[in-house]
């Protein structure tokens, strides 16, 4: 069997073959300079707000006109002659007869609504429900920055009120410095998956904060299972002497391994698939912000519960003075068991008896006698020492 191969093996059967809480400095490192640059995005290039946050004007009309297909780039090229300036955002939203072009724009003026919507008309005859070119098949609405503070507010209230209750829960049910770690790990994702949509600059809308209050159940979930156990594996551990609590920490981490990353590939699938499907095929933006907050957020959520939440639990479990004497109970006892290993073999095989044997001084010899010479044997029939049997 290779390294490789051998590896894999001690990753599925979960054997320790991994040691993350032991190099957590590393992941402490990795996570600060992520959380960091992503924070730094926030705070400077700050976000791609949609029009349902920062207000605006929407106008849809059918994808089928009286020459045919209409096309999201038809759509904005008479956008952009009618008012001088390219739209926000021009997109196709669903399939087949129902498909139609949604356009979304800065807030325009009763005028400017009027102009575009007739510039529509007459350049690409949209059809309306009887089949026939139709004015009212394109229409307008207007979208208050209200709504989208309305919705930022009731997402920041839900966030509070859903730590709050995650604190409570993992202090009960765990410990206190489980929740702590727990909350800490999913604070990082919820910084490094607003980071990366305001690094790429992808569009939030009323979905990506939908998609990334469900990442954070995922996040717990993760973390839920792996605190399990390390619960599990630390139990009575201060009246041992075998393994320490990082140690049997990293083995629980390691013995969830395969089961978070198979939990991962199952939940990205179906996200894939809405990227794929949704977007792909349907068209259907809303799809598409919901699944990209998803993804970015499992992936964190797996990173955030294996490298950050575990190694932060053995940090502050090990400030108690209880486990740091534990810990020098364990080192002390395979001090001592390399010093009876090292005792027992003085050279290659040789048993502890012989060894002693080996340094021992030679024997004395008795006085009156020449070194070196032996006892004259007793000739053979002689009788020697009587042997308490009465001869015949």
């Amino acid at each position: 069997m290779t390294e490789r191969e051998s590896g894999f093996a001690r990753l599925y059967s979960g054997t320790g073959a991994f040691d993350i809480v032991g190099r957590r400095k590393a992941w402490y490192v990795a996570t600060a300079v992520l959380f960091l640059a992503c924070l730094a995005s926030i705070v400077f290039r700050q976000f791609n707000l949609g029009i349902d946050f920062e207000g605006g004007t929407r106008v849809q009309l059918p994808a089928t006109g009286s020459a045919g297909l209409i096309t999201s780039q038809q759509v904005e090229q008479v956008y952009t002659d009618a008012l001088g300036e390219p739209p926000v955002s021009v997109q196709t939203v669903g399939a087949g007869p129902s498909a139609g072009i949604l356009v979304r724009s800065e807030s325009l003026t009763p005028a400017e609504t009027v102009e575009l919507k007739a510039a529509l008309f007459d350049e690409l005859q949209p059809l309306g429900g009887n089949g026939q070119p139709s004015e009212a098949a394109v229409s307008d609405s207007a979208v208050s920055a209200t709504w989208g503070g309305e919705i930022t507010q009731q997402a920041v209230i839900a966030l509070i009120v859903f730590l709050a209750l995650v604190s409570v829960f993992l202090g009960v049910y765990f410990e206190f410095r489980m929740a702590i770690a727990a909350l800490a790990a999913m604070i990082f994702d919820v910084v490094v998956t607003s980071g990366v949509y305001s690094m790429i600059g992808f569009e939030v809308s009323p979905a990506t904060v939908i998609g990334l209050l469900t990442i954070l159940g995922f996040s717990l979930y993760d973390t839920v299972v792996v605190f399990d156990k390390v619960q599990e594996n630390t139990r009575g551990l201060l009246g041992l002497t075998r393994r320490t609590y990082g140690e049997a920490a990293n083995l629980a981490v390691n013995q969830t391994l395969m089961r978070s990353i198979n939990t991962s590939f199952i939940a990205v699938l179906p996200v894939l698939g809405l990227l794929v499907i949704g977007v792909g095929l349907l068209g259907v933006g809303t799809l598409k912000d919901l699944a990209l907050v998803q993804l970015v957020g499992i992936l964190s959520g797996v990173f955030s519960s294996i490298f950050i939440a575990t190694p932060l639990l053995v940090d502050l479990t090990m400030r108690k003075p209880a486990y740091q004497q534990q810990a020098e109970r364990v080192r002390q006892r395979r001090v001592n068991l390399v010093r009876r290993e090292a005792g027992t073999e003085a050279g290659p095989g040789a048993p502890r008896e012989t060894a002693m044997a080996s340094s021992a001084p030679p024997p004395t010899p008795r006085a009156g006698r020449a070194p070196g010479r032996s006892r004259p044997s007793r000739p053979a029939g002689k009788a020697g020492r009587p042997s308490g049997k009465r001869r015949r």
